[in-house]
């Protein structure tokens, strides 16, 4: 009888262990982006008179509350409804993801992803003027960085959407499949279209055969 372990089983505990432990890490991820984003938010609206700019570190860093009703970076205001419908999908489609998810990096960006975009929502649903076009709450102002016309004034969680998208970004480049398998890596790495069965090499002995052949035939 041999004692020769399972492969099958051996080859699948690693896959059964991220299964598991990945999710964990994307909840994680968006549960300490979200508590920061909210913790903060209720700092800003406790201590901050909304308008004026408090200085942190001069002109690098201010403090300046304001009430977004649009986009991330206090863009296209006036659409408060539309940008809550979205978040929603946004969550809806990422928690449906789980059941692939094996990759840490997928799993870092979706965690960011998730806490940021859950941290804005809870603005739109709950904050003032109302469900569910509540303003989101904005207070971290870079006079140095100037998209469009305007100073970028942002928070915790856009913070945590753009680093998601910036790793994004990199996880596109490297070809880092979701589900954590190395399939994406194996065709960059040896060409996808390369030959799959390419055809075998001459045997150096069989041209001199061919050649005695013809000389005896002659």
């Amino acid at each position: 009888m041999s004692d020769a372990p399972d492969v099958a089983a051996v080859s699948a505990t690693p896959s059964s262990s991220r299964r598991r432990l990945v999710p964990l890490l994307l909840l994680g991820v968006a549960i300490v982006v979200f508590a920061i984003d909210q913790l903060s938010k209720n700092w800003v609206v406790s201590n901050l008179t909304e308008g004026r700019t408090e200085p942190v570190l001069g002109e690098f860093l201010q403090w300046h509350f304001v009430r977004n009703p649009g986009a991330a970076f206090s863009m296209a205001s006036g659409a408060t409804w539309i940008f809550t419908v979205l978040a929603t999908v946004v969550v809806v489609v990422i928690l449906w993801q789980l059941r692939r998810l094996r990759s840490i990096p997928w799993g870092v960006f979706l965690g960011l992803l998730l806490g940021g975009v859950l941290g804005n929502l809870t603005d739109r649903l709950t904050r003032e003027p109302g469900f569910p076009e509540g303003h989101v709450i904005d207070f971290i102002l870079t006079p140095w960085m100037w998209l469009g016309f305007n100073p970028a004034i942002y928070n915790v969680a856009d913070i945590a959407i753009v680093s998601g998208m910036v790793l994004f970004i990199l996880i596109s480049v490297l070809g880092l499949p979701i589900d954590g398998s190395p399939r994406a890596r194996r065709g960059s790495a040896g060409g996808e279209d390369a030959d799959p069965d390419p055809a075998p090499a001459a045997d150096p002995g069989s041209a001199p055969q061919r050649e005695d052949r013809a000389d005896g035939a002659a």
